[in-house]
């Protein structure tokens, strides 16, 4: 099989990794890639938002599949232009991806289908957000409807730091995706990342993790994209997991279908687990990242059939997933300053050595200058990865490998995984 992979972070070198492990793949193309993926597969100059670019790509390498990592692929159309190209596709059209595009939508979408989740107002202006906060108590979550690369959400521990959240949002900060902000209940729980493939008609789960989205250790710091994330996470217990299964994702994959937007590929339902039960965060229409990376390490199964099964319409004849029997952690090591304003260029050294069989480095916002070096290009710079009999092993083998590299620029929480840790 000849399969272009859309993406450049850390979640797409984690796929590209596994899917170069295929006997299936004959030939893996990475659009535009990072430098890490290049040494997996070739990669070409083409953004992930390039859409008449991916589709005239995908059939210069006669792709029998495309498969689309970015949420912001998703949202510029790409899987509906390649399905009018007659190309097999993972990931959902533009219309299904609202469920991570817009976070109005995808509150409406949970109210007409009965989906448990916070209470919410949606507001257009700073007078109604803020007379919206009368309806709350602290502390208060601020959300910027649109995509804002995981950085759009506030928690709000007063009434000021609210108000600035909201400004902030209509203030213009995140461009169209803060045009209107969600003001919404605070959920008390444990929070938790799981994972649910369809292919129009049937649905399988495909894993879970837990992520830390604060910035620094004590989960402290503004909200990021992902600082660190583990697998298997102990909040999902076999009651949890059937909850989830049939009140949030039974339901949204029927729910967009009858909003006549067939659901094809993963979906990522982040939820709370309240004394309630399973209450839903969010909806995200690709892998989490950096949740992709650990489980791409604990599948035994070969990834290519469940990501075709989706495109073509057979996940019904595909078996369940086989998962190794091993713990998986990936600490995010990013730039200083980010998420607000990373700082970039800073070299990375040591990538090169041996870290053991049980890490695996992924690149998630890596350049090479002209004279090769490695250098920072992104606010999440690396994800360093690792397994283990269980999760101490795991943490072990990535915090022993983050030790080894040198990038003085860089930072990294030092408590990934605490909550497991301390049950």
């Amino acid at each position: 099989m000849n399969i272009l992979l859309v993406g450049s972070g850390g979640r797409e070198h984690a796929l590209a990794w596994k899917i170069a492990q295929s006997p299936l793949l004959t030939r893996l193309v990475a659009a535009p890639g990072n430098p890490g993926m290049a040494a997996l597969c070739e990669t070409r100059k083409v953004g992930p938002t390039d859409v008449d670019g991916l589709v005239a790509l995908a059939g210069e390498i006669a792709a029998d599949l495309v498969v689309i990592g970015p949420e912001v692929s998703v949202a510029a159309g790409l899987a509906d232009a390649l399905q009018g190209a007659g190309v097999p596709c993972f990931g959902p059209t533009a219309q299904a991806g609202q469920l991570e595009s817009s976070k109005a939508f995808t509150k409406a979408f949970a109210d007409r289908y009965g989906l448990p989740t916070a209470a919410y107002v949606i507001c257009e202006d700073p007078a109604s957000a803020r007379a919206a906060l009368d309806r709350f108590e602290p502390p208060y979550v601020v959300k910027a409807d649109g995509l804002a690369a995981g950085k759009g959400v506030v928690v709000a521990a007063t009434r000021a730091e609210a108000e600035a959240a909201i400004d902030d949002a209509l203030g213009g900060r995140f461009g169209a995706a803060g045009a209107r902000v969600v003001i919404e209940e605070f959920l008390e729980g444990e929070i938790g990342s799981l994972f649910a493939l369809c292919d129009g008609k049937d649905s399988m789960l495909f894993g879970w993790a837990q992520d830390h989205k604060r910035a620094f250790d004590g989960e402290q710091g503004p909200n990021t994209g992902g600082m660190g994330t583990y697998s298997p996470a102990p909040v999902f217990t076999p009651e949890l997991v059937e909850q989830v299964r049939t009140r949030l994702v039974e339901p949204a994959f029927a729910g967009i279908a009858a909003d006549g937007a067939p659901y094809r590929g993963v979906l990522f339902v982040e939820l709370m687990a309240t004394r309630h039960g399973p209450k839903l965060v969010e909806f995200n229409v690709r892998f989490g990242d950096p949740e992709c990376q650990v489980l791409m390490l604990r599948l035994e199964s070969d990834l290519v059939p469940y990501l075709l099964a989706c495109a073509n319409g057979t996940l019904a004849q595909t078996p369940q997933p086989v998962w190794r029997d091993e713990a998986a952690a990936c600490v995010v090591v990013a730039a200083k300053g980010y998420p607000e304003t990373p700082k970039s260029g800073g070299e990375i050294r040591g990538l090169e050595q041996d870290f053991g069989p049980d890490v695996v480095v992924f690149h998630a916002g890596t350049a090479r200058d002209e004279d090769g070096a490695l250098r920072a290009a992104g606010g999440r710079v690396l994800n360093v990865c690792a397994k283990g009999a269980d999760l101490k092993a795991a943490l072990a083998g990535a915090y022993g490998a983050i030790d080894r590299i040198d990038f003085a620029d860089g930072f990294f929480r030092r408590d990934i995984g605490w909550r497991a840790l301390a049950r």
